[in-house]
Protein backbone atom coordinates (compact mmCIF):
# COMPACT_ATOMS: atom_id res chain seq x y z
CA UNK A 1 0.00 0.00 0.00
CA UNK A 2 1.53 3.22 -1.35
CA UNK A 3 2.32 6.04 1.26
CA UNK A 4 3.83 10.10 0.40
CA UNK A 5 6.61 10.96 1.43
CA UNK A 6 6.38 14.92 2.04
CA UNK A 7 9.25 16.98 2.91
CA UNK A 8 7.97 20.41 4.51
CA UNK A 9 8.30 24.12 4.12
CA UNK A 10 8.80 25.31 0.48
CA UNK A 11 6.73 27.74 -1.25
CA UNK A 12 4.74 26.69 -4.63
CA UNK A 13 4.71 28.10 -7.72
CA UNK A 14 3.81 28.08 -11.48
CA UNK A 15 0.74 26.70 -13.10
CA UNK A 16 -1.24 23.42 -12.23
CA UNK A 17 -3.83 22.39 -14.46
CA UNK A 18 -7.03 20.93 -12.20
CA UNK A 19 -8.62 17.86 -13.83
CA UNK A 20 -12.71 17.13 -14.55
CA UNK A 21 -15.14 16.72 -11.90
CA UNK A 22 -15.06 13.56 -10.31
CA UNK A 23 -18.74 14.33 -9.12
CA UNK A 24 -19.35 15.39 -12.26
CA UNK A 25 -17.13 12.69 -14.75
CA UNK A 26 -19.83 9.77 -11.97
CA UNK A 27 -22.88 10.56 -12.83
CA UNK A 28 -22.19 11.70 -16.62
CA UNK A 29 -20.44 8.00 -17.34
CA UNK A 30 -23.73 6.68 -16.10
CA UNK A 31 -25.76 8.67 -18.14
CA UNK A 32 -24.19 7.18 -21.37
CA UNK A 33 -26.87 4.10 -20.28
CA UNK A 34 -29.57 6.55 -20.81
CA UNK A 35 -28.96 5.81 -25.14
CA UNK A 36 -27.97 3.26 -27.45
CA UNK A 37 -25.59 5.58 -29.23
CA UNK A 38 -22.24 6.58 -28.74
CA UNK A 39 -21.47 9.04 -26.36
CA UNK A 40 -18.36 10.84 -25.82
CA UNK A 41 -17.01 12.75 -22.64
CA UNK A 42 -13.62 14.56 -22.73
CA UNK A 43 -11.32 15.57 -19.44
CA UNK A 44 -12.63 12.57 -17.62
CA UNK A 45 -9.59 12.73 -14.80
CA UNK A 46 -7.58 9.72 -14.21
CA UNK A 47 -9.16 8.44 -10.94
CA UNK A 48 -9.84 5.05 -8.50
CA UNK A 49 -13.55 6.04 -8.51
CA UNK A 50 -13.79 6.95 -12.27
CA UNK A 51 -11.93 3.46 -13.01
CA UNK A 52 -14.53 1.78 -10.66
CA UNK A 53 -17.23 3.39 -12.55
CA UNK A 54 -15.68 2.36 -16.08
CA UNK A 55 -15.60 -1.32 -14.65
CA UNK A 56 -19.00 -1.39 -13.49
CA UNK A 57 -20.48 -0.12 -16.50
CA UNK A 58 -18.11 -2.09 -18.57
CA UNK A 59 -19.56 -4.92 -16.74
CA UNK A 60 -23.36 -4.31 -17.69
CA UNK A 61 -22.16 -4.86 -20.89
CA UNK A 62 -20.79 -1.16 -22.24
CA UNK A 63 -18.15 -0.37 -24.27
CA UNK A 64 -16.34 2.53 -23.08
CA UNK A 65 -12.72 2.94 -24.86
CA UNK A 66 -10.42 5.47 -22.98
CA UNK A 67 -7.44 7.50 -23.95
CA UNK A 68 -4.29 9.13 -22.48
CA UNK A 69 -5.81 12.57 -22.96
CA UNK A 70 -8.68 11.69 -21.14
CA UNK A 71 -11.73 11.14 -23.37
CA UNK A 72 -13.72 8.38 -22.98
CA UNK A 73 -15.93 6.88 -25.62
CA UNK A 74 -18.95 4.97 -24.57
CA UNK A 75 -21.61 2.68 -26.01
CA UNK A 76 -24.31 1.11 -24.35
CA UNK A 77 -26.22 -0.27 -26.98
CA UNK A 78 -25.88 -3.90 -26.19
CA UNK A 79 -26.53 -4.25 -22.75
CA UNK A 80 -26.73 -7.72 -21.07
CA UNK A 81 -27.52 -6.90 -17.89
CA UNK A 82 -29.06 -4.14 -15.57
CA UNK A 83 -27.00 -5.40 -11.96
CA UNK A 84 -24.67 -3.38 -9.82
CA UNK A 85 -22.99 -6.17 -7.79
CA UNK A 86 -21.36 -5.55 -4.44
CA UNK A 87 -18.27 -6.71 -5.35
CA UNK A 88 -18.03 -3.52 -8.15
CA UNK A 89 -20.26 -1.25 -5.86
CA UNK A 90 -18.66 -1.57 -2.05
CA UNK A 91 -16.01 1.61 -2.53
CA UNK A 92 -17.94 3.51 -4.09
CA UNK A 93 -21.25 5.55 -3.10
CA UNK A 94 -21.52 6.98 -6.66
CA UNK A 95 -22.73 3.72 -7.65
CA UNK A 96 -26.02 3.84 -7.03
CA UNK A 97 -26.38 6.65 -10.11
CA UNK A 98 -26.63 3.68 -11.68
CA UNK A 99 -30.08 2.85 -10.80
CA UNK A 100 -32.31 5.78 -11.80
CA UNK A 101 -30.83 6.19 -16.19
CA UNK A 102 -31.39 1.64 -15.49
CA UNK A 103 -34.93 1.67 -14.79
CA UNK A 104 -35.55 4.82 -17.30
CA UNK A 105 -34.47 3.19 -20.24
CA UNK A 106 -35.11 -0.58 -19.81
CA UNK A 107 -37.83 -0.83 -16.68
CA UNK A 108 -36.06 -2.95 -13.96
CA UNK A 109 -32.02 -2.64 -12.46
CA UNK A 110 -31.02 -3.87 -9.55
CA UNK A 111 -27.84 -2.05 -7.44
CA UNK A 112 -26.28 -2.77 -4.57
CA UNK A 113 -26.71 -0.54 -1.51
CA UNK A 114 -23.17 1.72 -1.70
CA UNK A 115 -20.22 1.77 -0.15
CA UNK A 116 -17.32 4.57 -0.17
CA UNK A 117 -15.65 7.36 2.56
CA UNK A 118 -17.21 6.45 5.98
CA UNK A 119 -17.39 9.87 6.68
CA UNK A 120 -21.91 9.28 7.81
CA UNK A 121 -24.80 8.43 7.20
CA UNK A 122 -25.92 9.10 3.74
CA UNK A 123 -29.14 7.19 3.27
CA UNK A 124 -30.29 6.09 -0.06
CA UNK A 125 -33.86 6.71 1.14
CA UNK A 126 -34.83 9.61 -0.56
CA UNK A 127 -33.46 7.96 -3.90
CA UNK A 128 -35.96 5.20 -3.33
CA UNK A 129 -39.25 7.38 -2.05
CA UNK A 130 -38.38 9.85 -5.63
CA UNK A 131 -37.94 7.01 -7.62
CA UNK A 132 -41.16 5.18 -6.10
CA UNK A 133 -43.06 8.70 -6.64
CA UNK A 134 -42.42 8.36 -9.98
CA UNK A 135 -43.79 4.42 -10.14
CA UNK A 136 -41.58 2.38 -9.44
CA UNK A 137 -41.84 -0.31 -7.64
CA UNK A 138 -38.68 -0.80 -5.34
CA UNK A 139 -37.73 -3.35 -2.55
CA UNK A 140 -34.33 -3.75 -0.57
CA UNK A 141 -33.59 -7.33 -0.69
CA UNK A 142 -30.19 -8.59 0.74
CA UNK A 143 -28.27 -5.90 0.23
CA UNK A 144 -29.88 -4.97 -3.12
CA UNK A 145 -32.09 -2.21 -4.26
CA UNK A 146 -34.26 -4.22 -6.96
CA UNK A 147 -36.64 -1.49 -8.86
CA UNK A 148 -39.06 -2.37 -11.75
CA UNK A 149 -42.35 -1.00 -13.28
CA UNK A 150 -45.02 -2.08 -12.51
CA UNK A 151 -47.27 -4.67 -14.90
CA UNK A 152 -48.44 -3.12 -18.01
CA UNK A 153 -46.25 0.09 -17.66
CA UNK A 154 -43.69 0.95 -20.22
CA UNK A 155 -41.91 4.02 -19.21
CA UNK A 156 -42.00 5.80 -15.61
CA UNK A 157 -44.39 8.66 -14.98
CA UNK A 158 -43.62 12.12 -14.27
CA UNK A 159 -44.03 13.64 -10.69
CA UNK A 160 -43.29 16.28 -7.95
CA UNK A 161 -40.49 15.43 -6.22
CA UNK A 162 -39.87 17.29 -2.42
CA UNK A 163 -36.89 15.45 -1.04
CA UNK A 164 -36.33 16.03 3.00
CA UNK A 165 -33.23 16.95 2.59
CA UNK A 166 -30.90 18.34 -0.11
CA UNK A 167 -29.47 15.49 -1.77
CA UNK A 168 -26.92 15.66 -4.83
CA UNK A 169 -26.96 11.96 -6.19
CA UNK A 170 -30.78 12.33 -5.48
CA UNK A 171 -30.50 14.93 -7.40
CA UNK A 172 -28.82 13.54 -10.48
CA UNK A 173 -30.82 9.72 -10.23
CA UNK A 174 -34.52 11.81 -10.63
CA UNK A 175 -33.08 14.42 -13.14
CA UNK A 176 -31.43 10.49 -14.97
CA UNK A 177 -34.74 8.71 -14.53
CA UNK A 178 -36.77 11.95 -15.29
CA UNK A 179 -35.62 12.61 -18.63
CA UNK A 180 -37.31 9.25 -19.96
CA UNK A 181 -40.22 9.19 -18.09
CA UNK A 182 -43.95 10.00 -19.34
CA UNK A 183 -44.95 13.67 -18.76
CA UNK A 184 -43.32 16.54 -16.22
CA UNK A 185 -40.93 16.10 -13.48
CA UNK A 186 -40.14 18.87 -11.11
CA UNK A 187 -37.45 18.96 -8.31
CA UNK A 188 -38.01 21.01 -5.59
CA UNK A 189 -35.02 21.10 -3.00
CA UNK A 190 -32.91 20.56 -5.29
CA UNK A 191 -29.07 20.55 -5.47
CA UNK A 192 -27.25 23.55 -7.24
CA UNK A 193 -23.53 22.55 -7.69
CA UNK A 194 -21.91 23.36 -10.21
CA UNK A 195 -21.69 19.23 -11.32
CA UNK A 196 -25.82 19.18 -11.67
CA UNK A 197 -25.77 21.84 -14.31
CA UNK A 198 -22.74 20.43 -16.00
CA UNK A 199 -24.91 16.89 -15.94
CA UNK A 200 -28.30 18.58 -16.96
CA UNK A 201 -26.31 20.29 -19.97
CA UNK A 202 -24.95 16.94 -21.28
CA UNK A 203 -28.36 16.00 -20.74
CA UNK A 204 -29.59 18.35 -23.22
CA UNK A 205 -27.05 17.60 -25.92
CA UNK A 206 -28.54 14.07 -25.66
CA UNK A 207 -32.28 15.47 -26.15
CA UNK A 208 -33.13 16.20 -22.95
CA UNK A 209 -35.83 19.09 -21.50
CA UNK A 210 -34.55 20.53 -19.26
CA UNK A 211 -35.09 24.10 -17.02
CA UNK A 212 -34.02 25.47 -14.21
CA UNK A 213 -30.81 23.09 -13.26
CA UNK A 214 -28.49 25.41 -10.90
CA UNK A 215 -31.65 26.51 -8.61
CA UNK A 216 -33.58 24.85 -6.15
CA UNK A 217 -36.51 23.98 -8.76
CA UNK A 218 -35.72 22.04 -11.73
CA UNK A 219 -38.48 20.93 -14.38
CA UNK A 220 -37.75 18.20 -16.60
CA UNK A 221 -40.63 16.78 -19.65
CA UNK A 222 -39.80 13.46 -20.37
CA UNK A 223 -39.09 12.67 -24.31
CA UNK A 224 -39.33 8.91 -25.56
CA UNK A 225 -35.91 8.72 -26.69
CA UNK A 226 -31.98 10.14 -25.89
CA UNK A 227 -29.38 10.44 -28.51
CA UNK A 228 -25.47 9.93 -28.50
CA UNK A 229 -23.46 13.52 -27.58
CA UNK A 230 -20.13 14.68 -26.77
CA UNK A 231 -19.42 16.43 -23.98
CA UNK A 232 -16.51 18.14 -21.20
CA UNK A 233 -16.21 17.55 -18.17
CA UNK A 234 -16.33 20.57 -15.69
CA UNK A 235 -13.32 21.43 -13.64
CA UNK A 236 -13.30 20.17 -10.57
CA UNK A 237 -13.97 22.62 -7.96
CA UNK A 238 -12.83 20.61 -4.84
CA UNK A 239 -9.24 20.21 -6.36
CA UNK A 240 -8.85 23.51 -7.29
CA UNK A 241 -10.26 24.75 -3.74
CA UNK A 242 -7.69 21.96 -2.58
CA UNK A 243 -4.32 23.61 -4.54
CA UNK A 244 -5.93 27.45 -3.18
CA UNK A 245 -5.74 26.01 0.22
CA UNK A 246 -2.66 24.63 -0.33
CA UNK A 247 -0.81 27.81 -1.85
CA UNK A 248 -2.38 29.73 0.61
CA UNK A 249 -0.48 27.50 3.48
CA UNK A 250 3.21 27.15 2.20
CA UNK A 251 2.87 30.53 0.35
CA UNK A 252 3.86 31.13 -3.22
CA UNK A 253 2.28 32.52 -6.23
CA UNK A 254 0.39 29.68 -8.59
CA UNK A 255 -2.13 30.09 -11.45
CA UNK A 256 -4.95 27.07 -11.80
CA UNK A 257 -5.88 26.70 -15.09
CA UNK A 258 -9.56 25.73 -16.04
CA UNK A 259 -10.37 26.46 -12.27
CA UNK A 260 -14.05 28.80 -12.27
CA UNK A 261 -13.76 31.58 -9.52
CA UNK A 262 -17.42 31.89 -9.48
CA UNK A 263 -18.02 28.19 -8.64
CA UNK A 264 -15.97 28.52 -5.53
CA UNK A 265 -16.79 32.08 -4.19
CA UNK A 266 -17.80 30.91 -0.33
CA UNK A 267 -14.27 29.14 -0.66
CA UNK A 268 -12.31 32.14 -2.05
CA UNK A 269 -14.35 34.85 0.30
CA UNK A 270 -12.48 33.14 3.49
CA UNK A 271 -9.26 32.87 1.56
CA UNK A 272 -9.47 36.55 0.90
CA UNK A 273 -10.23 37.16 4.31
CA UNK A 274 -7.33 34.96 6.41
CA UNK A 275 -5.17 36.97 4.10
CA UNK A 276 -4.68 35.43 0.62
CA UNK A 277 -5.18 37.39 -2.89
CA UNK A 278 -7.11 35.45 -5.54
CA UNK A 279 -8.58 36.82 -8.71
CA UNK A 280 -9.70 35.44 -11.56
CA UNK A 281 -7.67 35.36 -14.79
CA UNK A 282 -8.18 34.68 -18.62
CA UNK A 283 -8.87 30.74 -18.02
CA UNK A 284 -8.42 29.90 -14.98
CA UNK A 285 -7.91 31.42 -11.31
CA UNK A 286 -4.71 33.35 -9.57
CA UNK A 287 -3.87 33.02 -5.68
CA UNK A 288 -0.73 34.17 -3.87
CA UNK A 289 0.13 34.38 -0.10
CA UNK A 290 2.82 35.31 1.81
CA UNK A 291 2.31 32.08 3.59
CA UNK A 292 2.83 31.27 7.71
CA UNK A 293 6.15 32.97 8.41
CA UNK A 294 4.90 36.50 7.76
CA UNK A 295 2.16 36.25 10.39
CA UNK A 296 -0.68 37.72 8.39
CA UNK A 297 -2.71 34.79 7.58
CA UNK A 298 -5.80 34.89 10.05
CA UNK A 299 -7.86 32.15 10.85
CA UNK A 300 -11.55 32.12 9.90
CA UNK A 301 -14.72 30.14 11.45
CA UNK A 302 -16.90 28.93 8.84
CA UNK A 303 -19.83 26.68 8.35
CA UNK A 304 -20.18 24.16 6.07
CA UNK A 305 -24.02 23.75 3.93
CA UNK A 306 -25.24 23.06 0.85
CA UNK A 307 -23.95 24.81 -2.54
CA UNK A 308 -23.82 27.84 -3.00
CA UNK A 309 -22.72 28.03 1.13
CA UNK A 310 -19.09 26.81 2.20
CA UNK A 311 -18.96 22.83 0.89
CA UNK A 312 -18.32 20.06 3.30
CA UNK A 313 -15.98 18.87 0.88
CA UNK A 314 -13.19 21.77 1.60
CA UNK A 315 -13.46 21.21 5.24
CA UNK A 316 -10.67 19.50 6.50
CA UNK A 317 -8.55 20.95 3.24
CA UNK A 318 -9.50 24.70 5.09
CA UNK A 319 -8.73 23.18 8.45
CA UNK A 320 -5.74 22.61 7.72
CA UNK A 321 -5.10 26.11 6.70
CA UNK A 322 -6.52 27.65 10.01
CA UNK A 323 -3.99 25.14 11.67
CA UNK A 324 -0.75 27.33 10.94
CA UNK A 325 -3.06 30.88 10.72
CA UNK A 326 -2.84 33.45 13.60
CA UNK A 327 -5.60 33.40 15.95
CA UNK A 328 -8.59 31.33 17.01
CA UNK A 329 -11.59 29.82 14.27
CA UNK A 330 -14.13 27.48 14.90
CA UNK A 331 -15.70 25.54 12.02
CA UNK A 332 -19.03 23.53 11.95
CA UNK A 333 -19.96 20.92 9.86
CA UNK A 334 -23.79 20.54 9.08
CA UNK A 335 -23.51 17.93 6.40
CA UNK A 336 -22.24 14.67 7.85
CA UNK A 337 -21.82 13.30 11.21
CA UNK A 338 -18.58 12.52 11.31
CA UNK A 339 -16.38 14.23 9.10
CA UNK A 340 -13.64 15.38 12.15
CA UNK A 341 -11.56 12.15 11.24
CA UNK A 342 -8.77 13.66 10.00
CA UNK A 343 -8.49 15.98 13.87
CA UNK A 344 -6.36 13.77 15.63
CA UNK A 345 -3.89 13.02 12.87
CA UNK A 346 -3.73 17.06 12.38
CA UNK A 347 -2.79 16.87 16.09
CA UNK A 348 -0.18 14.48 15.21
CA UNK A 349 1.36 17.27 13.30
CA UNK A 350 1.22 19.53 16.59
CA UNK A 351 -2.10 21.73 15.53
CA UNK A 352 -4.33 22.86 18.41
CA UNK A 353 -7.84 21.38 18.32
CA UNK A 354 -10.68 20.30 20.32
CA UNK A 355 -14.31 19.16 19.17
CA UNK A 356 -17.35 19.81 20.51
CA UNK A 357 -19.97 17.99 19.00
CA UNK A 358 -20.42 19.47 15.02
CA UNK A 359 -18.54 22.17 16.28
CA UNK A 360 -14.05 21.91 15.81
CA UNK A 361 -12.61 24.90 17.77
CA UNK A 362 -9.20 25.59 16.24
CA UNK A 363 -6.11 27.40 17.71
CA UNK A 364 -3.66 28.85 14.86
CA UNK A 365 -0.17 27.22 15.77
CA UNK A 366 3.63 28.88 14.60
CA UNK A 367 4.70 25.31 12.96
CA UNK A 368 3.96 22.23 12.40
CA UNK A 369 6.30 19.37 12.86
CA UNK A 370 6.28 16.05 10.65
CA UNK A 371 5.19 12.82 11.79
CA UNK A 372 3.85 9.77 10.40
CA UNK A 373 -0.13 10.12 9.91
CA UNK A 374 -2.71 7.94 8.36
CA UNK A 375 -5.43 9.22 5.91
CA UNK A 376 -9.15 8.18 7.12
CA UNK A 377 -11.38 9.64 3.73
CA UNK A 378 -10.67 11.49 0.75
CA UNK A 379 -11.15 15.17 1.85
CA UNK A 380 -8.58 14.05 4.71
CA UNK A 381 -5.90 12.55 3.06
CA UNK A 382 -5.71 16.32 0.98
CA UNK A 383 -5.75 17.95 4.37
CA UNK A 384 -2.82 15.75 5.70
CA UNK A 385 -1.17 16.67 2.19
CA UNK A 386 -1.42 20.57 3.08
CA UNK A 387 -0.36 19.99 6.50
CA UNK A 388 2.64 17.83 5.41
CA UNK A 389 3.84 20.86 2.98
CA UNK A 390 3.87 23.41 5.32
CA UNK A 391 5.37 21.33 8.03
CA UNK A 392 8.94 21.07 9.70
CA UNK A 393 10.81 17.76 8.55
CA UNK A 394 9.09 15.02 6.49
CA UNK A 395 5.44 13.73 6.79
CA UNK A 396 4.38 9.99 5.89
CA UNK A 397 1.07 9.58 5.28
CA UNK A 398 -0.27 6.35 4.99
CA UNK A 399 -3.74 4.78 3.53
CA UNK A 400 -3.46 7.21 0.50
CA UNK A 401 -6.04 4.73 -1.63
CA UNK A 402 -8.18 7.53 -0.33
CA UNK A 403 -6.27 9.76 -1.95
CA UNK A 404 -6.18 8.81 -5.18
CA UNK A 405 -10.01 7.93 -5.66
CA UNK A 406 -10.79 11.75 -6.10
CA UNK A 407 -7.01 13.86 -6.90
CA UNK A 408 -5.77 13.11 -10.25
CA UNK A 409 -1.88 12.79 -9.81
CA UNK A 410 -1.59 15.18 -6.78
CA UNK A 411 1.55 14.34 -6.16
CA UNK A 412 2.77 14.85 -9.45
CA UNK A 413 1.11 18.62 -9.82
CA UNK A 414 2.10 19.76 -6.74
CA UNK A 415 5.98 18.61 -7.46
CA UNK A 416 5.59 20.88 -10.63
CA UNK A 417 4.84 23.83 -8.25
CA UNK A 418 8.05 22.81 -6.42
CA UNK A 419 7.00 20.84 -3.49
CA UNK A 420 8.92 17.50 -2.41
CA UNK A 421 6.29 15.01 -2.63
CA UNK A 422 7.09 11.60 -3.69
CA UNK A 423 5.36 8.06 -3.47
CA UNK A 424 6.83 5.66 -1.80
CA UNK A 425 6.76 2.22 -1.36
CA UNK A 426 4.27 1.02 1.37
CA UNK A 427 7.21 -1.11 3.54
CA UNK A 428 8.97 2.35 3.98
CA UNK A 429 8.67 4.13 7.12
CA UNK A 430 9.69 7.77 8.83
CA UNK A 431 13.04 6.38 9.76
CA UNK A 432 13.55 4.68 6.78
CA UNK A 433 12.78 7.38 4.36
CA UNK A 434 14.79 10.16 6.83
CA UNK A 435 18.16 7.90 6.79
CA UNK A 436 17.67 7.67 2.52
CA UNK A 437 17.57 11.23 2.49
Amino acid sequence: MDKLLIRGGRMLRGEVLISGAKNAALPELCAALLTDQPVTLHNVPRLQDVSTMLKLIRNMGVTAERDDNGTVRLDASELHTREAPYELVKTMRASVLALGPLLARFGHAKVSLPGGCAIGARPVDQHIKGLQAMGAEIEVEHGYMVASLPAGRTRLRGARILTDMVTVTGTENFLMAAVLAEGETVLENAAQEPEIIDLAEMLIRMGADIRGHGTSRITIQGVTRLHGCEHAVVADRIEAGTFLCAVAATGGDVVLRHARADHLDAVIDKLRDAGCTVVAVDGGVRVSSDGPSCDRLKAQSFRTTEYPGFPTDMQAQFMALNCVSQGAATVTETIFENRFMHVNELMRLGAHISIDGKIAVLEGVRKLSGATVMATDLRASASLVIAGLVADGETLIDRIYHLDRGYDRMEAKLRGLGADIERVDGAVSLDMAGAAS
